[in-house]
């Protein structure tokens, strides 16, 4: 998938579905809850968003993130995760893929630890300011959007993605962790 000309949101959290219908009612936002919806929906639709902003809460890199929790929470292989890891790599090189601008990450301090590590951790290494703790999922997301933060964009996923497989939890980020 092209990258589209909005400002792309993904919400994560317990409160993500509401926080997203919060945001319904802006006529520069473009806001949906996918759940059940499969990649292609997701890609067609924010393709087509045509607003400033598009905020959902579809996970491009969702099932690279459930396997690096898995693997290290003991519930899944290390083949997995390299199974999943392949799997993003090979839809990022067909462009049926891409990351969001943001990721905003709904009351950090209640995710599981490792749940925490990997969206303050693994993903906020690769762009820092590109990964968003929020505190609050109601309408105040409004006022993120006229706020957002700059700074360098994702880097191509191909550069850091291999590298998911030696981040480890509570060591992500460290001078010398890999």
């Amino acid at each position: 998938m092209e990258a589209p000309a909005s400002t792309t949101l993904v919400v994560v959290g317990d409160e993500a579905t509401s926080a997203i219908h919060a945001l319904e009612g802006f006529a520069n936002v473009r806001a949906a809850s996918f759940s059940g919806a499969s990649d292609d929906e997701v890609a067609r639709w924010s393709a087509t968003a045509g607003a400033p902003y598009v905020v959902h809460d579809r996970d491009p890199l969702g099932h690279v993130a459930a396997a690096w929790v898995e693997f290290f929470d003991d519930q899944s292989t290390f083949g997995v995760l390299e199974l999943e890891i392949d799997r993003a790599m090979e839809a990022a090189e067909r462009h049926a893929m891409s990351v969001p601008d943001y990721y905003v990450v709904l009351h950090p301090e209640t995710l599981p630890i490792t749940w925490k590590h990997w969206w303050l951790g693994v993903l906020a290494s690769e762009s820092p300011t590109r990964v968003i703790p929020w505190p609050t999922g109601d309408d105040s997301l409004a006022r993120l959007l006229r706020h957002l933060p700059t700074g360098r964009a994702w880097p191509d996923v191909e550069s850091w993605l291999p590298r998911v497989v030696g981040a480890v939890p509570d060591r992500v980020g460290l001078p010398g962790s890999g």
